[in-house]
Order: C-alpha cells, then sequence, then structure tokens
C-alpha cells in the first residue's frame, strides 16, 4: 500500500544516535519535560528538498499541546520516509530502550510486527472516541478483536484507484462516463487505445513492485473478501492460494499485451506521477497519496475510478485500501502519561478534519467528521467511490510481515515483466511467510 522508496536496512549509528538524544530528555511531566515523536512523513509534509513545510500538520498540533502544557516541548524527529530503514532505527532503538515517546508509522505490518515495545492503548480512549474512529482492526495485535490495542488509526484511509487523462481517453475515442465493470474491460481498454495517441495505455513505472502490490490488493479482494489478507496473516488461507495466481496473471498482462512502458521494470516510482502528468499514459494505477500534486498539475483535467475486478468476483464491489496511519506509544517511554493526551487530542474529530483539510488525501475517520473541509477534485470523487463501495479490503502489504511485504513488491515487479511466474511468486511468499512464523 506504500507509496514509498524500500531501500536496505542498514541503521547508521549516527544517525540512531542523535535519534536516541532527542528522547533523552524526561522529567515525568514537570517543567523542562521533552515529549519525543518520530515521524516518517506521515502526518508532517515535507517539500522536495526533505524540509518540513510550514503548514505541517503534526507542528500544528504540536504547538497546541505546548500551549496547554506549560513547560512541556514537543520534539518532532523526521525519519527518513524509507520504510524498511526507518523500521530498523525504530527496532534498534527500542531494544536500547532510548527509542521515542510516540512513534508515527504505517498502521497493519508495520504497527503489528513491533508490539513488542508498544503499549497496549485499551484504556486510554473513552467509549465515544472508540465508538467514533473507524480503523482499530488494523492496529490490534494479530487483527484479532480482542487483541492488544497498538495505536491510534489516523484518517480514513488512502485508497487504490486508475486515473486517466481525459484529454488521451477522448483522443483515443474511449468512452469512460461509465468505468469499466471489470479488470478484463479496463485493459481491453487500453488494447483500444494502441496507436492511437501517443502516449501507451497503462504508464506503470514498476521497478520497486508498487503498482503491482496496489492491483493485487484489488483482485484478490474481489476474488476472497474484506479479510483476504488477514484471513493469510492468521493461517485461515494459505498465501499460495489460486486466487493469488490468478490476480497475478491477470495483472502481468499489462505487460505481456504490450499495454504498458516496455521499460516498466526498471523506471521507478517517482518518476509515476510526472510521467502520467506529462501525458506518458492514457492510464495510470496509483492512489489517493496523488490528490494535491495531480491537481496542482492537471486541475481536473484527469479522471478517477476504483480498481475493478476481475470477471465473475464474488466480492465485484471491492475497494482496496485503508487506514495508513497508525500513532503508538513506546512501551518504555518515560513519559507516558503525557503522550497519552497527545494521543487523545489527535483522535478529537476536529483534530482529524484539521489533518483531512490540510492534506487532502484522505476522509476522516471520524463519524461525526466535517465533510465539508474536503475541497480537493479527486478526493472528493474518492470520497464517493469509497462510500458506495460494499466491501474494503485492507492490503497484502499492510497486513503481512515487513520481512514477506520487502518480498511481495520484489515478485511483484518480476511477475509484471515474466521474469518469473505467477506460481513461483506466490510459493516463494508462502516459504517466507512459513520462515516468518517459524
Amino acid at each position: 500500500m506504500k507509496a514509498t522508496h524500500i531501500g536496505a536496512i542498514v541503521v547508521a549509528t549516527g544517525l540512531l544516535a542523535g535519534l536516541a538524544a532527542c528522547s533523552a530528555d524526561g522529567g515525568g511531566g514537570a517543567s523542562g519535560t521533552t515529549l519525543t515523536i518520530w515521524d516518517n512523513g506521515l502526518l508532517t509534509k515535507k517539500s522536495e528538498d526533505g524540509a518540513i513545510a510550514d503548514n505541517s500538520f503534526l507542528h500544528q498540533v504540536a504547538e497546541e499541546f505546548e500551549a496547554d502544557h506549560e513547560g512541556v516541548t514537543v520534539e518532532i524527529v523526521s525519519t527518513s520516509g524509507d520504510i524498511a530503514a526507518d523500521a530498523a532505527q525504530f527496532q534498534a532503538a527500542s531494544i536500547a530502550g532510548n527509542g521515542p515517546d510516540i512513534r508515527i508509522a504505517y498502521t497493519g505490518g508495520n504497527t503489528v510486527d513491533y508490539s513488542d515495545f508498544l503499549l497496549d492503548l485499551g484504556d486510554v480512549f473513552d467509549a465515544e472516541i472508540m465508538d467514533d474512529l473507524s480503523g482499530w482492526n488494523t492496529v490490534r495485535e494479530g487483527y484479532e478483536e480482542d487483541g492488544a490495542l497498538l495505536a491510534l488509526p489516523y484518517g480514513g484511509g488512502s485508497y487504490f484507484y486508475v486515473f486517466y487523462n481525459k484529454a488521451l481517453a477522448e483522443e483515443a475515442d474511449l468512452d469512460l462516463s461509465t468505468p469499466p465493470a471489470t479488470w478484463e474491460e479496463l485493459l481491453d481498454l487500453g488494447e483500444d487505445a494502441l496507436g492511437k495517441t501517443s502516449a501507451v495505455p497503462f504508464w506503470t513505472p514498476n521497478q520497486e513492485g508498487y503498482v503491482g502490490a496496489w492491483v493485487m490488493a484489488a483482485l484478490v479482494g474481489g476474488e476472497l473478501g474484506p479479510q483476504a489478507f488477514t484471513e493469510m496473516y492468521n493461517g485461515e488461507i494459505p498465501l499460495n492460494d489460486d486466487a493469488m495466481v490468478k490476480a497475478y496473471d491477470a495483472y502481468s498482462q499489462m505487460f505481456s499485451r504490450g499495454l504498458t512502458n516496455p521499460d516498466a521494470g526498471s523506471v521507478g516510482n517517482a518518476d509515476l506521477l510526472t510521467g502520467f502528468v506529462q501525458g506518458n499514459g492514457v492510464f495510470m494505477v496509483s492512489g489517493a497519496w496523488e490528490n494535491n500534486a495531480l491537481a496542482e498539475a492537471m486541475g481536473e483535467d484527469a479522471g478517477v475510478f476504483p480498481i475493478p475486478m476481475l470477471e465473475g468476483a464474488e466480492y465485484p464491489s471491492t475497494i482496496a485500501g485503508g487506514p495508513n496511519v497508525a500513532v503508538s506509544i513506546t512501551n518504555y517511554s518515560e513519559e507516558q502519561e503525557l503522550a497519552e493526551e497527545f494521543l487523545q487530542l489527535l483522535a478529537q474529530p476536529a483534530t482529524i478534519d484539521r489533518y483531512v483539510e490540510l492534506f487532502q488525501v484522505e476522509p476522516s475517520n471520524s463519524a461525526s467528521a466535517d465533510t465539508s473541509v474536503i475541497t480537493n477534485y479527486y478526493l472528493k470523487t474518492q470520497a464517493e467511490y469509497v462510500a458506495e463501495a460494499e466491501n474494503v479490503v485492507y492490503p497484502f502489504d499492510n497486513v503481512m510481515p515487513q520481512s514477506v511485504i520487502d518480498l511481495f513488491y520484489k515478485v511483484n515487479a518480476t511477475v509484471y515483466t515474466g521474469q518469473s511466474t505467477p506460481e513461483d511468486a506466490v510459493e516463494q511468499l508462502q516459504a517466507a511467510f512459513d520462515s516468518e512464523r517459524g
């Protein structure tokens, strides 16, 4: 689900020491106390040069919290944004007992995998908040209803979509007034577009395998239902299930039928939106995180619809995605009470509304949200699709252990370009999962 580059799992000693030093202050809530938060960019905005923008949501909340807590400083440490490297940093610091008070990470496996270091928040939020917010299932240990509550899920989540260039679609004589009902229809539209424009039908930088992750989440969800991947995690469905093979085969047809850029396997995700905006493809598969940049670059000149399911899918009205952001408290923090108060402030519907208003990439996960704060053209359209969907499937790469997720991205890329078969890919994933479980 993540659109972040995966790099080598290397913890730079100097960086780790610097991060740990940020959380060395502590005073049990007394004057001079520092509350340290590690954020990988999920609740802060970064410019292209990596600097934090002036309108950072997390910094705004921190300032409000400091104003209400005399003598408290909220120290926000911006980590790399590289999923694997950030996870390795957090684990190493947590083993040493000198990590942050609050960790902001992805929901699912990126949180559940580190349950040994996270405080159970079961008693932190009152019944009103628990009833008002959705997404709690994505941050419970083992994804069980009674599992330890490891984080506050933040925001209604990002979902995966097919975006299209309206001018190129018109040039290719494609009628998208009604989105294609099935994956097969979508590929046929791509074939219809071949040679009619200077663009490829599907612009797909897929070196890292992210596009495959989004497509697989949708197609497998349509076959197996909204609990597909949590049931895999809990051993109720094998990772090498026939539905995984079927979905991989369907996804790879984009490449095998010549409907995408021939260099898809060597072009990185960083070029996905840029290439689409430049007119490299009629269609682009991505997620709601593109909303702001897309609106800035193209206004309303692109359209969007959810990734359609395979023909004959048992769950045809399914959309893939879900909560992205998890806010946790470390169980070794010396400022747990203060950290709990910070999370309680974050959990207020009005605070989440502010997050939605600033970011415009996902709706609120509060039932009492103010929907008027959604102003982005694409998010408005997407919110309607999410509301209409009968099922929401939480993706493979949110649910699974990190080592399995890393392999998933790799095989997504090789299956797409025909370097490995769907059958081999799922067997590799099953073996990795079995090894992780011991």
